[in-house]
C-alpha cells in the first residue's frame, strides 16, 4: 500500500480507503464485514470511513467493533453528520445541537474516544456556517475530533467555510469528500483548484460509479442477476449511468484495461489517483477478494500517453 499526506496536514492516509455506505449494517453480514475490514487492514489500508446515517448507526457499530482490536494510532477513522437521524425537527442538519448530539452518539456506537476526521455530510443552508464550524472547533479543542472535513460542498461553500474559520480563528477544513470518477468529474473545474489553494485534500467516494466501472454492465444486455443495478432498492443512484452512450465508453475503457492485463476497476481507481490533490479513493467491498483487487490499483503507472488515451474515450474527441 502507498500513502499520501491529506492536504496541508501531517496526516498520512492510504491511497485506498474502505467505506461502509450501502454495505455494513445493510447487505453485508456482520462476520463478513469483519473479514473485509481485517483484510483491508492487513493490506496496509489505514483509512476507514463510515457515517451516522448509514443503516441508522448500524454501520458505525460494525466498523467500530471490527477496528477495536487494532492499536488506535494505526488507523484513521472518519464519520459524518447532517442527514436525518430521527423524526424531530432538530434531528438533522448542522445546528450546534445536532452536531453535538450526533458526535457523541457516533462515538458511543463506535466505542471510540475520538474521530480522526468528522465530516459535515452536506452544506446546511438553514444553519449559520459559523455556528457549525464553532461547534466543530469546540469538539476539536476537547480532543473528540482531530480534523474537520466536509462532503460534497461546492467550491464557493468551501471558500465560505475557510473564510469563516479564519475570521473567527477556528480550525480550518482540511479534507473534502466528493464523488469523483471517470464519469463524474465536476470537482476538476472549481473544487480541486480551491482546495489546492487552501490546503484541502480529497478523499473521494464512488470511484467505480456504483459498479458501472467494473465492466459488469453491458449495453443492450440484461442487468446481471443479483447485481446492485438489478435491485430496485439499491440502484437509485445508478440509473443515470445505465444508457448506451456511457456503457459504450465503459466497453472501450475495458478494452484498454484488458490490453494492460488489469481489471477495469483497477484502471478506474488508478486514473483517480493521478490527481495529486486526491489523497485516497474510497471503495466499498462485500468480500475480502474485492478489497484485495482494488488495492492493487496503486501499482498501476498512469503515463501521460495512457491518461490521454483515456481522455479521448471519456470526451469522445
Amino acid at each position: 500500500m502507498k500513502y499520501r499526506k491529506l492536504g496541508r496536514t501531517g496526516l498520512k492516509v492510504s491511497e485506498i480507503s474502505l467505506g461502509s455506505w450501502l454495505t455494513y449494517g445493510n447487505s453485508t453480514e456482520k462476520e463478513q464485514a469483519f473479514s473485509v475490514i481485517e483484510t483491508a487492514y492487513e493490506l496496509g489500508i489505514n483509512s476507514f470511513d463510515t457515517a451516522n446515517v448509514y443503516a441508522r448507526g448500524e454501520a458505525e457499530k460494525i466498523v467500530g467493533e471490527a477496528l477495536r482490536k487494532y492499536p488506535r494510532e494505526s488507523y484513521v477513522l472518519a464519520s459524518k453528520v447532517f442527514w436525518p437521524m430521527g423524526d424531530g425537527v432538530n434531528d438533522r442538519g448542522l445546528s450546534r445541537k445536532h452536531v453535538f448530539e450526533q458526535l457523541h452518539a457516533t462515538l458511543n456506537r463506535l466505542g471510540h474516544d475520538y474521530l480522526d476526521i468528522y465530516y459535515c455530510h452536506r452544506f446546511d443552508p438553514e444553519t449559520p456556517i459559523d455556528e457549525t464550524l464553532r461547534t466543530i472547533d469546540d469538539m476539536i479543542r476537547q480532543g473528540k475530533i482531530l480534523y474537520a472535513g466536509v462532503s460534497e460542498w461546492t467550491a464557493r461553500q468551501i471558500e465560505k467555510g475557510i473564510g469563516t474559520a479564519d475570521k473567527y480563528l477556528l480550525d480550518r477544513i482540511v479534507v473534502n469528500q466528493p464523488i469523483y470518477n471517470m464519469l463524474d468529474r465536476y470537482i476538476e473545474k472549481d473544487v480541486i483548484p480551491v482546495s489546492i489553494e487552501n490546503g484541502i485534500g480529497q478523499i473521494v467516494f464512488s470511484p467505480l460509479a456504483q459498479g458501472i466501472l467494473t465492466g459488469k454492465y453491458k449495453a443492450g444486455k440484461t442487468l446481471p442477476e443479483g447485481s446492485r443495478a438489478a435491485d430496485p432498492k439499491s440502484n437509485t443512484h445508478m440509473n443515470r449511468y445505465l444508457n448506451d452512450e456511457i456503457l459504450g465508453k465503459v466497453a472501450k475503457l475495458e478494452g484498454i484495461a484488458n490490453e494492460m492485463d488489469v481489471k477495469l476497476s483497477q484502471l478506474a481507481i488508478a486514473w483517480i489517483l493521478r490527481q495529486e490533490n486526491v489523497a485516497s479513493a474510497l471503495v466499498g467491498a462485500t468480500k475480502p477478494e474485492q478489497i484485495e483487487e482494488n488495492a492493487r490499483a496503486v501499482e498501476i503507472l498512469m503515463t501521460e500517453e495512457l491518461v490521454e488515451r483515456i481522455e479521448t474515450v471519456l470526451t469522445g474527441e
